[in-house]
């Protein structure tokens, strides 16, 4: 009987999964363990940097930077789940990973990916009442709204995505590998030795609910650009606080697509190397690139990064 099974009134439950993503690396292990954990470290501290400033400088405590600090935030839940396992696996000679934690690592990697939807389209709600309803901004983006509105984007991933994994949870399964380098919810139902009504329609739901999400972002910006055509000033702010957050979107959306479009359509004649950037590039581009893009566009955090390193330069 195989190790990753036990037999229990006759029907074999899985207890352990086998992740083969890392198969073919054995001659690489130690560089990709260097720069893997190199660009962990760097997720950790562009994105600590942006949430230190944003907390410590109350000139920054508006809706857009608190959204923001929000969303660096859930950059480091999200890697939190893979990086310090996926390290561990690259010393390792064996790679599996138990029932219960496969499930909470793909459980909390779609719940940071479905929050990072929630936070964009806030974080777009924000730029298009700045700019395109300004007189009553101040009403609409009060500190108790600013606070329900990060708490349900919080709260509906994590709902969402619970109600998906206990689906999962209770199917039966009839195989234990895993052909990726970390666990999610479709993987493992795929395993399931038959389909179940909710295990269709629920992440379908979620499909639906976020792709809702893309098109509220996409109508806030036709309007957004149509505002800032007509007044100079107004296309200055759109320059400055939405480029960011149109880039950040962007690169959100191709590395979930990209993704989506591998786990669907993927081919077995594709490198496996490949396959792992393909399976990891949520997981690596996105919490760079969005504290990064951010600290170098919008003046006010990049100043007061800038004054902290001269400061500490100085003494």
């Amino acid at each position: 009987m195989s190790p990753t099974k036990v037999v229990m009134d006759n029907v074999s439950v899985v207890t352990v999964f086998t992740l083969s993503g890392l198969s073919d690396i054995t001659n690489y292990k130690v560089i990709l363990f260097v720069l893997t954990l190199l660009c962990y470290c760097v997720i950790w501290l562009v994105n600590l940097m942006i949430i230190v400033t944003v907390i410590v400088d109350k000139s920054l405590h508006e809706p857009m930077y608190i959204f923001l600090c929000n969303l660096c935030f859930n950059g480091l839940c999200g890697t939190a789940a893979f990086y310090p396992k996926f390290l561990y696996d690259l010393l390792s000679t064996t790679h599996v990973i138990s029932y219960a934690g496969c499930l909470l690592q793909g459980f909390v990697v779609h719940s940071s990916v479905a929050a990072d939807f929630s936070l964009l389209a806030l974080m777009a709600y924000d730029r298009y009442v700045a700019i395109c309803r300004p007189l009553v901004y101040h009403s609409l983006m009060t500190t108790q709204k600013v606070c329900i509105f990060v708490f349900f984007a919080w709260l509906i991933p994590f709902s969402l995505i619970l109600m998906s994994t206990i689906t999962t949870a209770t199917s039966r399964l009839c195989g234990s590998h895993i052909p990726r380098i970390y666990c999610i919810n479709w993987l493992i139902s795929n395993l399931a030795c038959s389909a179940s009504v909710a295990t269709i329609i629920i992440p379908a739901f979620n499909y639906t609910f976020y792709f809702g999400h893309a098109v509220f972002i996409f109508w806030s910006y036709v309007h957004l650009i149509k505002t800032c055509q007509s007044s100079k000033e107004n296309w200055n702010k759109f320059m400055q606080t939405c480029v960011p957050h149109l880039f950040s979107l962007t690169v959100v959306i191709l590395s979930f697509l990209f993704d989506m479009l591998y786990m669907r359509f993927g081919s077995k004649e594709i490198p496996q190397s490949f396959e792992n950037f393909m399976a990891m590039e949520i997981l690596l581009i996105p919490p760079i690139i969005n504290p990064l893009m951010y600290g170098f566009k919008l003046t006010q955090i990049r100043n007061r990064v800038l004054n902290f390193i001269c400061e500490n330069n100085t003494h």
